[in-house]
């Protein structure tokens, strides 16, 4: 008899509406009885679409010089937070393609975001990946032509030499930043709309999950041997967890992930942790799945969920850890994979025990940055720690090198797919990758908003 999880589809289903059989998400959390935030309930999904998606988006250089010229610096992206720069004159360089942009903090505690090239001879004020240097000026290091933390013209050495110039023809080149969660966010496009209508349902599902108040426990910083977009996907999906992360298929129900398509620019998927996989075709006791979580099975109750007692001893754990009350929190906000993703490159994970932000950054075609912040909530009434500072692996090294770092077997277990997934690609006759209608729908989304900066920049240029 055939796995049912393996059976053909009903066709009597229209595409994009079939599901994996046994509980959903909402089933899951259903039978947690307790207060789970609306956000959660929400469900929005339809079928975009089963075209397979060429190969060369990913392995081509022309394809990407083209995002370059025409997506990345028309994009909302987000530079860096608040607490790396806290005090005026603290800034922070933040660098994507060809582009270098210089974040700063005034002396009217307004945060600035300017290009990071000096007026006089294209220098950069700063280097790549600079941060935290407080100084009242932004000073080039080359001649000493100088600015103030507003942009404007401070200082020209020998002033006599250059009677053309004066504060409004030689100022820095300011662009386009805003602020969110924490987050400070970077916009090159002049004519871009605000940063609160490119966050779509965000702002809204996060006011219960608030990033303000969190800070940076953890920073890592790592090259993987893949496109960024085809290293970005891997997070965009749960389908890989049977076959990647098979360790994993007691405490994570993988299939019956819900997929969420709010706009062009934001999705979700939410994961449940603490209960099987449908994969799973036996009973689990509780017990088994209690040590799969790392607890000790004979403690648990006789009776009780597995899920829910995990959940209940994270909340006593973290509230003593972080100095905040965590009551409140519903088992899903404890545990689950609960995964917001923000074209083109970020991720917001608003949980407790999974407080994740990732983003990915392209190097070439064949390489790109994967960055990873762990928030860790800030107790009530005290100021922001100052942040981690990047632990730097290179493309060889593996993420068991941090330090009591819970997620380094699996980020591994993701970044040894890449080389050969890239490998794999460039020798593919087929030339193309087929999507599932539903659990790989977020991929197929990141796709079609890209190709709306693409085809409406080959329109402005016809």
């Amino acid at each position: 008899m055939a796995n049912k999880l393996t059976a053909p589809s009903d066709p009597a289903l229209a595409p994009g509406e079939a599901r994996c059989p046994g509980p959903s998400f909402q089933d899951i959390i259903n039978a947690d009885q307790d207060q789970v935030p609306d956000a959660l309930r929400v469900q929005q999904f339809e079928f975009i679409g089963d075209e397979d998606i060429p190969f060369d988006r990913y392995i081509s250089d022309d394809f990407a010089q083209s995002e370059t010229n025409h997506m990345w610096n028309r994009v909302w992206q987000w530079a860096c937070r608040e607490e790396h720069i806290p005090g005026p004159g603290d800034r922070y360089v933040y660098d994507i393609c060809d582009w270098s942009i210089l974040v700063v903090r005034g002396e009217d505690e307004n945060i600035r975001a300017f290009i990071n090239s000096c007026p006089h001879r294209g220098m950069q004020f700063a280097d790549t990946g600079s941060t935290g240097v407080r100084r009242k000026t932004i000073r080039c290091p080359f001649h000493g032509m100088a600015f103030n933390l507003d942009g404007s013209l401070n200082e020209i050495p020998c002033r006599w030499d250059f009677p053309h110039l004066d504060e409004n023809n030689f100022r820095l080149t300011e662009i386009q930043c805003d602020i969110w969660g924490g987050f400070v966010f970077i916009n090159m496009d002049p004519d871009v709309a605000p940063l609160a209508d490119y966050l779509e349902v965000i702002p809204d599902h996060f006011k219960l999950w608030s990033m303000d108040d969190r800070h940076v426990a953890l920073h890592t910083e790592k090259i993987l041997p893949a496109n960024w977009k085809m290293a970005m996907e891997a997070f965009l999906e749960a389908f890989h967890v049977l076959e990647t992360h098979s360790q994993a298929v007691l405490t994570a129900a993988d299939a019956n992930a819900q997929y969420d398509i709010f706009g062009k620019n934001v999705s979700r998927f939410m994961h449940a942790i603490g209960v099987p996989s449908p994969h799973v075709q036996r009973d689990v006791d509780p017990q088994e799945i209690f040590g799969k979580l790392g607890r000790d099975p004979g403690t648990l109750p006789a009776g009780a969920s597995a899920r829910a007692a995990h959940a209940q001893l994270l909340r006593e754990e973290y509230s003593e850890k972080f100095g905040v009350d965590l009551s409140g929190k519903s088992t899903s906000e404890m545990l689950d994979s609960i995964e917001y993703f923000l074209f083109p490159n970020a991720f917001f994970f608003p949980g407790i025990n999974i407080r994740l932000c990732y983003r990915f950054r392209p190097i070439d075609v064949d390489h790109c940055l994967h960055e990873i912040l762990v928030l860790q909530p800030v107790p009530e009434g005290e100021p922001h720690p100052a942040p981690a500072r990047p632990i730097r692996l290179g493309v060889d090294d593996s993420y068991t090198q941090i330090p009591d770092f819970a997620l380094a077997e699996i980020l591994d277990q993701d970044t040894d797919n890449l080389k050969m997934q890239r490998t794999g690609a460039k020798a593919s006759r087929k030339g193309a990758q087929s999507l599932g209608n539903y659990q790989e729908a977020r991929i197929r989304q990141m796709h079609l908003t890209l190709d709306e900066y693409l085809k409406s920049s080959d329109k402005a240029a016809s």
